[in-house]
């Protein structure tokens, strides 16, 4: 019960479009599916989710055809097994210093012969034990999306490392996180966070890896992929819900009759 949607077309090249959510509403997350995007990130680093709750994003993602990558709040064992036990399309792990930190996502997120997950055939992913368990091993393997952030300076400097890992199937950049290693905390377009970008980026093309980018605008998504990013976090539920609630307020602002404005 795993949506390889993005995967399957990432490994084709293709630009897939993602957004990161932030809230607990299904049918939110239904109307993102159906409005095109390819997948979401549900962001338990930064927001508040319960496992109930992330299963259940998961499910409504799946029923519009949606990956739903999870963003976790950590690496542990625990934290990755929770979420792709609950039918997750893949993981993206935050907070990393290094290839060999990777290289251990990996072992958490695949089964034998390619990492050593713990072993649980009863789960949402596996069908609830329905799907022959060799059949779950090999589609879990083959299916499971496993994306790290790139967003510290040690990392940056690990990054051929990181982009030789055959089971890692996304660098991705994070900019804000970086400009504050790299000691210009909000300035996520500084010379020095360019330099180092730009450095990350050159390492996935020889080595062939996809990366990710968050992209806030048309401007800076035409670029991105111009430089051959793949993987695009197309702001958030959050931001967009935001963009779209000043929107209709400006536009009805002016007919508030009683308050002076009209």
């Amino acid at each position: 019960m795993i949506n390889s949607l993005a995967k399957r077309r990432l490994e084709k090249g293709e630009v897939v479009i993602g957004t990161f959510v932030k809230f607990a509403s299904a049918n939110l997350v239904e109307m993102i599916g159906l409005a095109g995007f390819d997948f979401i990130i549900i962001d338990t680093e930064h927001a508040n989710f319960t496992h109930g709750e992330v299963e259940d994003l998961i499910r409504a993602a799946q029923l519009v055809g949606m990956s739903a990558i999870v963003r976790t709040s950590d690496a542990g064992e625990a934290t990755i097994l929770h979420a792709l036990d609950s039918g997750a399309s893949g993981v993206q792990v935050p907070s990393l210093s290094s290839a060999a930190e990777a290289a251990t996502v990996i072992r958490r997120a695949k089964y034998h012969p390619l990492g050593e997950r713990g072993w649980a055939p009863g789960c949402r992913a596996g069908d609830y034990a329905y799907t022959p368990a060799k059949t779950y091993i090999e589609q879990a393997n083959r299916d499971t999306l496993i994306a790290v952030h790139v967003e510290n300076a040690r990392m940056a400097g690990d990054i051929d490392a990181l982009c030789a890992l055959d089971q890692l199937d996304v660098a991705f950049i994070g900019t804000g996180d970086l400009s504050q290693s790299l000691g210009h905390p909000g300035e996520p377009d500084h010379p020095d966070v360019a330099k180092v970008v730009d450095e990350v980026v050159a390492a996935c093309a020889r080595a062939g890896k996809h990366y990710g980018v968050v992209a806030s605008s048309p401007e800076g998504l035409k670029a991105w992929v111009g430089r051959g990013a793949r993987y695009i976090a197309w702001q958030s539920d959050m931001v967009m819900y935001k963009n779209a609630l000043k929107a209709a307020m400006d536009k009805v602002a002016p007919f508030r009759v009683g308050r002076g404005e009209v």
